[in-house]
Order: C-alpha cells, then structure tokens, then sequence
C-alpha cells in the first residue's frame, strides 16, 4: 500500500491519499460469479512529534483509494508527521515527512 502525505503547518493541515484497491467482499465477479474477497484499510494511525493524533479503526465501506484531510491544533513549521496503515490482509504502509 503507498501512501501520499501534504502538509501545511500554518492551518495544521494534514491530507493523506492511500493507493488501495478496497473491496467490500460483497462485489461479485463479472465473469466467475464469485464474491469478490474482502480487502480494505484497516487501521490508519497519525502522530506528530510521535504524539498520536488519530487512531482510525476503518471498514468495508472505505472507498478506492481513499483520501483522507484534517486539521491538528498547535502544528508547526518542522514538527514530523507519521502516517501508519494496515489492510484486513496484513499489508502495511507508512509515510513520515515534515510540516513546512
């Protein structure tokens, strides 16, 4: 799983894009018929300066590569941002950059 982070210190802005296939497991195959299995972002974990700042607990009804934005009070020019995900199959993916 790649992730995509911006930052904007100034707002405490923080956007997140995730590339991840996400399947329900209620989709069925055009050709076999067969339901699709379940595959989708799991958790999601942000922290600033190594504080946690969000713990999202996700599900099936995450769309295709999501896209995620938010604001964090008290953010700085130089704090490091820390991006952590896990899908229902394992797979794992991390970004860390600087807010500027």
């Amino acid at each position: 799983m790649a992730i995509a982070m911006r930052l904007r210190a100034g707002g405490g802005e923080i956007r997140i894009l995730m590339t991840h296939p996400s399947e329900n497991g209620l989709r069925k195959d055009a050709k076999s018929g067969q339901l699709v299995p379940a595959h989708f972002v799991k958790t999601l974990r942000v922290a600033v300066n190594g504080k946690q700042v969000l713990d999202g607990q996700l599900g099936g009804g995450i769309s295709k590569d999501p896209y995620l934005a938010f604001r964090v009070r008290g953010m700085n020019t130089g704090d490091t941002v820390s991006v952590t995900a896990e899908d229902n199959t394992g797979d794992t993916g991390s970004v860390e950059a600087r807010a500027g």
